[in-house]
């Protein structure tokens, strides 16, 4: 039987740069489930400089076993003051939320969601918004159950039968992360194979 402990306590969370192998790895694999879900990878147009403080930011979650971390989660962060959202246009967007197949059910993706939110707040945004699809039901009930609710679809996908999205208001978690310690960094390793696609 599968052990589906929650294990959020101990995913330690850095921040990293958009080329960092670990961040290239797991975008790699979300890549592909979207494949697998869609038919098609995500193409939406991004810029790895999207992801650089104070613009956006991108975490990778690592997980120690047998004194060896291994990247299993990631999330990241953009601005996106083109979005009008809870009336605001200090939105910032969840990117390439993700968590490793066989570590699914135990807490990550909603440790990672909760610091994404803070790291966001802290950097001025007001409202978090995101898209997602009718394929990934378990992402949508996450979103739901974190406090997320339905805004008129976004972004490239906007007009996709699929395409779902949501917003939170982030004033909650700008006093939570007020006294949440800051993510290690990560040198930045430069992009090896520049890209639009992520």
């Amino acid at each position: 039987m599968a052990d589906h402990s929650d294990q959020s306590a101990d995913l330690e969370i850095v921040r990293v740069g958009y080329g960092h192998p670990d961040a290239m790895a797991l975008i790699e694999e979300v890549q592909a489930e979207y494949v697998v879900r869609y038919g098609g990878p995500d193409r939406t147009p991004l810029d790895p400089l999207m992801f650089e403080p104070p613009t956006g930011s991108f975490f990778v979650g690592h997980l120690t076993s047998d004194a060896v971390a291994r990247p299993v989660a990631s999330g990241a962060w953009r601005a996106h003051d083109d979005v009008e959202a809870l009336g605001s246009r200090r939105t910032a967007e969840v990117k390439r939320m993700y968590v490793v197949p066989a570590l699914r059910g135990r807490g990550l993706a909603r440790r990672m969601l909760a610091h994404l939110e803070q790291d966001a707040a802290r950097a001025g945004h007001e409202v978090m918004i995101l898209e997602t699809g009718t394929a990934q039901p378990e992402a949508i009930a996450l979103y739901e159950s974190s406090g997320y609710t339905p805004i008129p679809s976004f972004g490239y996908y906007r007009d996709a039968p699929l395409n779902r999205c949501f917003a939170k208001p982030l004033r909650a978690n700008l006093s939570a992360g007020a006294t949440a310690p800051r993510p290690r960094e990560v040198p930045l390793v430069p992009v090896v194979k520049p890209t639009t696609q992520a």
